[in-house]
């Protein structure tokens, strides 16, 4: 810790008060439609006709198209991180630090809706590289449809910093400022890579993922080059962003964090125009697809959102199980985001074979590791499959 650490300290009073408390929020006003599922498929890059294809789908073992499960993020307000980000700190921003999800087994399809019932979990302060002192909060989600079933419950890490001291010791970011350049050789490199892995699960198509073993290596998934065309495309697939659509309830501190004047909704200008509180256009979303409100955070340009890359991994996971399987349980760490200019590499291990003991169906434990076209460690962590049975 420099002396520099030793000066600055984050006052923490005003969280304490909503630790444990069952908070508020936002919720949506209208069922899922299945352009609602069509737009996330689009929007996560996710290439699975189950989830967009209406003959494919049919043919599929739920008879029409079905939700991935990554979709049930989109189910709420605010990424599952809302719950994370309580009590007032002055000048603070946040990022996402990892996802803990559990499925409890219902699917979502067209015509469900949901609410969502959220509490602060616990909060740490440390000493980062990134702005000294810095808050990891967890949050819970839990996400309940119409017939009162437990869909999932999600606890988001939140990392709560001081928005100008990351930006002080960003400096001036050099060539991290500028996308990468790649070549027609490279991007069609990319591009076979991708096709590679789309064969992988299309291959299997409506059978069953049977004769798993610990060693085997999923294909390599890819998503990009990004740029603010694709993060832009990611942040209207969540229908939380759509004008009009969720309406507040209860008690919640999110919205009155403490984020500096840049990154703040405005809530009466609102009123005549909502693009000055959709989180893009104004917001603590629009450092995602401009750059200079990216450097106001901390971050050398644009950057993805903590809770499409959860969404890339559930996907990811799911694609390769096949649609006989299930998620049962994923918990990752994030330790970068996807910049513009960069590509997303996924890459999974079977690690060990375990089996359920009410229906003798065997569970896979997959390690998951996200990097860039460098091989710069984005997230890893493991998760739990349940596949079907013979």
């Amino acid at each position: 810790m420099t002396d520099q650490d030793s000066e600055l300290t984050m006052d923490t009073t005003e969280v304490d008060k909503w630790l444990g408390v069952p908070l508020g929020g936002g919720q949506f006003h209208d069922d899922i439609h299945v352009n609602d599922i069509r737009r996330w498929a689009q929007g996560m890059q996710n290439p699975n006709p189950l989830h967009f294809d209406r003959g494919y789908a049919a043919e599929s073992c739920f008879g029409r198209i079905v939700a991935p499960q990554s979709f049930t993020v989109n189910c709420t307000v605010g990424h599952g991180a809302t719950p994370a980000i309580q009590g007032y700190i002055q000048g603070t921003h946040m990022l996402f630090g990892g996802d803990e999800w559990w499925f409890y087994g219902p699917r979502i399809h067209p015509g469900d809706s949901f609410r969502s019932e959220r509490m602060l979990y616990d909060y740490v302060v440390k000493q980062t590289s990134l702005a000294g002192p810095t808050m990891f909060s967890r949050g819970d989600t839990t996400y309940v449809n119409q017939r009162g079933e437990i869909i999932g419950k999600q606890r988001s890490t939140s990392i709560r910093y001081f928005a100008d001291e990351a930006a002080k010791r960003g400096g001036d970011y050099g060539d991290a400022r500028e996308d990468p350049e790649w070549s027609d050789q490279e991007l069609a490199e990319l591009e076979k890579q991708k096709f590679e892995y789309c064969r992988s699960f299309l291959d299997l198509g409506h059978e069953k993922r049977l004769f798993v073993k610990v060693g085997d290596r999923l294909q390599t998934g890819v998503i990009g080059p990004h740029t603010v065309a694709s993060l832009t495309t990611e942040w209207r697939a969540y229908a939380m962003t759509v004008w009009g659509a969720t309406h507040e309830e209860g008690a919640s501190s999110t919205t009155r964090a403490g984020w500096i004047p840049e990154m703040s909704r405005d809530e009466e200008g609102a009123k005549l125009d909502p693009g000055n509180a959709d989180g893009l256009y104004k917001g603590p979303s629009r450092g995602h697809v401009q750059p200079r409100y990216a450097r106001l955070i901390g971050m050398p340009r644009s950057y993805g959102y903590g809770a499409t890359m959860g969404a890339w991994i559930l996907d990811y996971l799911a694609n390769w199980a096949g649609e006989h399987a299930f998620v049962l349980h994923s918990n990752m760490k994030y330790t970068g985001p996807a910049h513009t200019g960069d590509a997303t590499l996924l890459n999974g291990e079977v690690t060990e074979l375990g089996y359920d003991e009410a229906t003798g169906q065997p569970i896979a434990t997959v390690k998951v590791k996200m990097t860039n076209q460098k091989d710069t460690l984005m997230a890893s962590g493991s998760a739990e499959v349940l596949l079907p049975a013979v």
